[in-house]
């Protein structure tokens, strides 16, 4: 058997799903696992009669590639990584490729393509997504690192990447260093506003209206078929469907405890180091861990009462407003999001495509949907576009179904139903289209107890007073504040 044109180090479900893809255009791969048997089963098993080489030890695996050698690691993201990474580098030759197309934390992909650039490789980390069945018949892959990889790597990932209708490849270099992973990190943190709002969605459905999953189900049928359709949409109605052996909803049956890897959490940390309000990301991950205190909330629902409001109004009209709740705060999501790649863009020095990470996003991943060609068409309008909402599409919607939105949260806190999705990107909505906030009042406060000082509306921008408020505190400031 010739050369493979890649290999791949990780034998689990990604790994096994990218290479049987890769294979599947046309490409012959190099397999290595640390545990050898993996790639014996492999090889044997899913892979028996296809252009994979099986191989048994570093060594081995570099040599089956053709140079410049392009080696992808699919492992567990952390030590491992660095781990293999030692392991391989020796042994490759300058202009040789790496790439990590794990779930990796953004500046350790900083960090890896310093370290591999000095050693005159190049480095790419790459965000996949789509999970197993993505892996398989197309993700979208969002890489960046090393430039001069781009060039070497992308006839490989353009043929095994989601195509949209239109066949645009879900696949396009995104920047230098992190720029791959930090865009999939905001991706995941997206995901969890997504799902949180659907969720909350359906508890609304549950709880206020009364109900059933399969009386759901049509509901997100019906969404599903206009402009709320989406991957995520789909599949929650396939959900909502399923029985379990006796007939009856599965989803009745699932725990109510969520978990999470860490993606959206990462998310949310980065929105406060850039000074970002990322309040929807920040509120859904918060969400799973209020979820995951289970015992706690079951002792609290014996003892701690609420409102048992019932809905007695129109519900295919209340439906509706839910509907364009979902639609609004979807918006606010998206916005922030789109916010935060810019304030890091900013900090990092990358040259971001923000309409072609959306493009890259409208097929392949967890987060397609109909409503992400919409901001490829925003940013073709307006490629400074700063924020999502001051897109006249956008714009239109969110005024548009505001009075919908304020009524479907006001009848879930009347109900003792949480919805802090769909509150906090109201506020959000509200803060941001505020002229004045009470923000002069904080910062009162803190020139009071602080010294901190404060601006003034009276004078030019950038000129900072202190009060004596006391009469005891003198005229010494402290230092000025940032925003």
């Amino acid at each position: 058997m010739s050369k493979a044109d890649i290999g791949l180090v990780g034998l689990a479900v990604m790994g096994e799903n990218l290479i049987l893809n890769m294979e599947s255009k046309g490409f012959t791969v190099a397999a290595f696992n640390r545990t050898t048997s993996k790639v014996d089963a492999f090889v044997n098993g899913r892979a028996k009669g296809k252009n994979v080489v099986g191989t048994r030890s570093i060594e081995e695996f570099v040599g089956a590639i053709k140079r410049p050698r392009k080696v992808m690691i699919m492992v567990k993201a952390g030590q491992a990584v660095d781990d293999f990474i030692e392991q391989i580098l020796p042994r490759l030759d300058e202009g040789d490729v790496l790439i990590d197309g794990g779930n990796t934390h953004y500046p350790d992909t900083i960090r890896r393509t310093a370290h591999v650039e000095s050693m005159g490789k190049l480095y790419v980390g790459t965000g996949v997504s789509g999970g197993e069945e993505g892996a398989l018949l197309g993700p979208a892959i969002m890489p960046g690192g090393s430039p001069a990889a781009w060039p070497l790597i992308k006839p490989i990932f353009q043929a095994i990447c989601a195509r949209t209708d239109d066949g645009f490849p879900c696949c396009d270099w995104v920047g230098e260093n992190g720029a791959g992973h930090f865009v999939k990190m905001v991706h995941n943190g997206i995901e969890y506003g997504d799902m949180q709002l659907i969720c909350e969605a359906y508890h609304i459905m549950r709880d206020v209206l009364g109900m059933s999953a399969f009386e759901m189900h049509d509901v997100f049928k019906a969404w599903n078929e206009g402009e709320l359709g989406s991957y995520l949409i789909e599949i929650t109605r396939d959900i909502l469907a399923y029985k379990d052996e006796d007939g009856r909803p599965l989803v009745d049956k699932i725990l109510d405890t969520a978990g999470q890897k860490g993606t959206g959490k990462w998310t949310a940390v980065e929105a406060l180091e850039q000074g970002v309000p990322l309040t929807l990301i920040g509120e859904a991950v918060f969400a799973r861990c209020l979820s995951a205190m289970k015992d706690d909330r079951v002792a609290a629902s014996k003892t701690l009462s609420g409102p048992k409001a019932k809905y007695e109004g129109d519900r295919r009209a209340f439906i509706e407003d839910l509907r364009q709740a979902l639609y609004a705060s979807k918006i606010v999501s998206y916005a922030q999001g789109y916010m935060l790649m810019r304030a890091a863009a900013k900090e990092r020095g990358w040259n971001l495509n923000y309409g072609g990470i959306a493009l890259i996003w409208r097929g392949g991943c967890i987060i397609r949907s109909v409503f992400l060609g919409k901001i490829k068409d925003a940013y073709d309008r307006d490629p400074g576009l700063t924020n999502l909402l001051l897109d006249p599409f956008f714009k239109e919607k969110v005024v548009g179904g505001q009075d919908a939105w304020r009524r479907v949260i006001s009848t879930a806190f009347i109900s003792g139903v949480p919805v802090p999705a769909f509150a906090t990107a109201l506020c959000y909505y509200d803060g941001f289209r505020s002229d004045r906030l009470p923000a002069n009042l904080l910062q009162a406060q803190r020139d009071y107890f602080g010294a901190h000082t404060y601006e003034r509306v009276d004078k030019p921008r950038g000129r900072f007073f202190h009060t004596n408020w006391t009469g005891r505190g003198g005229t010494t400031a402290a230092s000025t504040y940032s925003v």
